[in-house]
């Protein structure tokens, strides 16, 4: 499945996240640091704007090349690799729907790393429930009076600007949501404190309210009433870089395992020599397997123009049950020391959680395989 070029990007990356990530992920997760420094090294190699066209700016990369480069990024330290699926998130709507004036106010400096992307959706009432949200944007005769709330925002703390959706035409449903470009410095826009997280601790998380926030006609990005569909409409690929990204984890902490069981003695012998545990390892070892070929489906489906939410919903919940899985076992197979801070396999685990719930819960995945079941077996009366 992978070409030639797939597989460059590949060990460019691998290598990459072996000799810059792993040796301060502990730290970083220790200490939730953002890693601006290794971003702007990041930037430097490409890995930025991964499916953007090179003519602005971007990789141009294939949503196949993306899945590589995400599962190379997160063995190395999620966190990292979330940073990098932002960003595809963020530059994607720019590329498709932004204006000239928009693309070149932000997207250079996106995937150049000098500028911080926030994607803001969730809010307290509106996780799963998109059509939830009570944001609103009112139009003045300048522009749009922003007011409302974004909870559990990624870079919020440290953003530069924010990707909104808020309700523009209250009595529309869905077809009266709207896309706002909102840079974090103007009046009215005020930050929540940073939230202390389970896992992907160097990852920043965090509420963002907007009080009255004046913005500009330019400030809206794509037409006006289709920001729920737009939103949407990039998920797709961003469950295709979480799976991806939930493969990586997986894949480090069969490599921890492995590593451990060959060297770790009991009863006078490897404990790799006793079968529950080989047995265990086998179980991990095929399960990513079956994992990283849903993601690569899903991708290829993806770069082939097809309707591609069934494969991207089943990558995406499979591979991170997966890395639940795989690093808990993973804990297990260290003993105790598997539960001490300080150890990878305790951070991977922790890491993992989130992938079953952001991008869409699981349940929710479970909810959009079953639903396309249903319309295929309709449509094929």
């Amino acid at each position: 499945m992978l070409d030639e070029r797939h597989r460059a990007v590949e060990a460019m990356v691998r290598r990459f996240a072996e000799e810059r990530i792993r040796p301060i992920a502990g730290e970083l997760d220790r200490t939730a640091r953002f890693p601006a420094e290794l971003y702007r090294e990041m930037a430097g190699l490409g890995l930025f704007g991964l499916t953007v066209p090179a003519e602005a700016g971007g990789a141009g990369l294939d949503a196949l090349g993306y899945a590589v480069v995400m599962e190379e990024l997160a063995r190395g330290y999620a966190s990292v690799a979330d940073q990098v699926g932002l960003v595809e998130l963020v530059a994607t709507l720019l590329v498709e729907q932004g204006t000239e004036a928009q693309r070149a106010r932000f997207l250079r400096p996106l995937l150049a790393a000098e500028l911080r992307p926030a994607y803001a959706i969730t809010e307290a009432e509106a996780g799963s429930d998109v059509a939830g949200i009570t944001t609103t944007a009112v139009r003045t005769g300048r522009g749009w009076r922003l007011d409302g709330a974004k909870l559990w925002i990624h870079n919020a703390p440290i953003c530069d600007v924010a990707v909104v959706l808020a309700r523009t035409d209250p009595a529309a449903g869905k077809r009266g949501m709207s896309i706002f470009l909102v840079e974090a410095d103007r009046p009215g826009v005020v930050r929540g404190r940073p939230e202390p997280k389970m896992g992907q601790r160097a990852s920043p998380l965090g509420e963002l309210r907007f009080e009255g926030v004046e913005l500009g006609e330019d400030a809206l990005l794509g037409p006006e009433g289709r920001g729920f569909h737009l939103m949407m409409s990039v998920l797709d690929k961003g469950r295709v870089g979480i799976a991806a990204l939930s493969v990586g984890i997986a894949r480090a902490g069969l490599d921890a395992a492995l590593a451990h069981a060959r060297t770790r003695r009991q009863f006078g012998r490897p404990i790799g020599e006793n079968q529950g545990l080989r047995w265990m390892l086998a179980d991990m070892a095929k399960d990513i397997q079956a994992a990283r070929l849903l993601v690569h489906d899903a991708a290829m489906r993806l770069d082939r123009g097809e309707r591609a939410t069934l494969a991207c919903s089943m990558a995406k919940c499979f591979a991170s049950d997966v890395a639940v899985a795989a690093t808990r076992d993973a804990v297990q197979i260290f003993g105790g020391s598997g539960y001490i801070a300080g150890f990878e396999v305790e951070r991977l685990y922790r890491d993992a959680k989130i992938c079953q719930i952001y991008e869409g819960t699981n349940q929710i995945q479970r909810e959009i395989i079953a639903r396309e079941l249903f319309a295929a077996a309709e449509g094929g009366r």
